[in-house]
């Protein structure tokens, strides 16, 4: 018997960084059993150059990441999502679409690595800090067992994954 897929989509206000990477990291590490998506309330239009190097530094692919609306995601044909995670305060306190599936809704704040200015080893830091906050919750998420939990305990333990 297959195991179940679940659908996750990660959500930032520019889908340039933080939503970006994380997708590109469950989408690695959740080993079929889960597919990834980002997209942002106002997309940037391109991922920000840090966070594909950041990405390619950590040895994950980039073919296929973009910058996109969150308006893709509740489209007719659009996929039915298991999770929504925000990870900026910004998407956070905005009115969300209505996500296709009725997904458990969890914010995951993340600092912004975009906001870091400087010198250049500061920004890959806020990058690389970024990734492995991000990395480090994926890895705690990919490790629950989703069918053995009811909906009620599923989301609290994504909500204290969220809080790590």
């Amino acid at each position: 018997m297959t195991e179940r897929i679940y659908n996750v989509l990660f959500v930032c206000t520019d889908n340039a960084a933080r939503s970006i990477m994380a997708e590109a990291i469950l989408n690695q590490r959740g080993h079929g059993r889960f597919k990834a998506y980002s997209a942002g309330s106002h997309p940037a239009g391109q991922v920000h150059p840090c966070t594909l190097k950041q990405v390619q530094d950590s040895r994950l692919a980039t073919e296929g990441l973009r910058s996109k609306s969150w308006d893709e995601f509740v489209k007719e044909g659009a996929p039915r999502l298991d999770f929504v995670f925000t990870l900026c305060d910004q998407a956070a306190e905005e009115a969300h679409p209505v996500w296709p599936g009725k997904p458990i809704t969890v914010r995951w704040g993340v600092t912004d690595p975009t906001a870091v200015h400087g010198p250049e080893r500061a920004v890959a830091k806020a990058f690389h800090d970024a990734f492995m906050a991000l990395d480090w919750r994926i890895g705690l998420l990919i490790s629950l067992p989703i069918a053995a939990l009811d909906q009620l305990t599923l989301a609290e333990r994504v909500a204290e994954i969220g809080e790590s």
